[in-house]
């Protein structure tokens, strides 16, 4: 016999807390699986995060060396590539906890969301990183391994490389959230593709703004290879609200208040 669900909206303070804190303890499994499946395959990141190098003539010639300088150096880089690659498999799954944690404070019809949501998410995240990994990445990389026309020899170390480059494609992959999170605020009522449109001027500064901090260069080419997709993600997060808007009627029924 299935046990029922705890309708959270009406729940005191104590309640949600305890419903939060099983949340995070079964988000925190999740991830520690998704740590130790990925560990598995520690060389296998390694080298995969050492592919956007080939874009550089210097590391097709054989000129650019990749070294760590510390003793404990590989281990705690294999931990630190594994700790977001478990974080990318595990956050459907994490994602699924958050909203089972605010869906009893939503419209019913809004609970039909969820999967939406967690699939959409995790799909962003995912075609973010991928973006910029195959995209983006092997450009900006190569354009400052060869910036100087090969008359310096690069000597990088590896963990301030992987440090960048995982920078950089969380930092993506956050990015093409836009447009999920839009469409979900959009439906609980917090914006509108109005108040969207109207910003876009902010918008387009704090997107330049963003673009100059992920990009480790202030050069024009690598952040308009940021930008511009960033500000098209914005387009259509605008796009995507005034898809999804909530059009009133008399049928709309109200969620039950939280009590404490």
């Amino acid at each position: 016999m299935s046990t029922p669900t705890k309708d959270l909206s009406s729940a005191p303070l104590f309640d949600h807390l305890d419903e939060l804190r099983r949340r995070i303890i079964i988000s925190v499994i999740f991830l520690a699986v998704g740590l130790i499946a990925a560990f598995q395959f520690r060389v296998q990141l390694i080298e995969a995060v050492k592919v956007p190098l080939q874009a550089s003539e210097q590391y097709r010639d054989g000129v650019v060396q990749v070294v760590t300088q510390g003793l404990t150096d590989q281990l705690l880089l294999s931990l630190s590539l594994s700790f977001w690659a478990g974080f990318a498999v595990a956050l459907p799954f994490i994602l699924g906890q958050v909203w089972g944690f605010i869906a009893p404070g939503l419209y019913p019809q809004e609970r039909r969301w969820a999967l939406p949501f967690v699939i959409g998410a995790g799909l962003s995240f995912l075609g973010g990183a991928v973006f910029g990994y195959f995209l983006v990445l092997p450009t900006m990389v190569g354009f400052l391994l060869d910036f100087l026309a090969g008359t310096v020899t690069p000597l990088l170390n590896l963990r301030d490389y992987i440090g960048v480059v995982m920078t950089f494609l969380i930092s993506f992959g956050l990015a093409f959230e836009m447009p999920i999170l839009a469409v979900i605020l959009t439906r609980i009522g917090v914006v509108n593709h109005t108040m969207l449109r109207a910003g876009w001027r902010i918008a387009l500064i704090v997107i330049m703004l963003a673009a100059a901090v992920i990009t480790p260069t202030p050069d024009p080419m690598n952040m308009l290879l940021v930008a511009v997709p960033l500000y098209v993600l914005y387009e259509l997060s605008v796009i995507l609200s005034r898809v999804f808007r909530v059009i009133p009627t008399e049928e709309t029924e109200t969620p039950a208040p939280l009590s404490f």
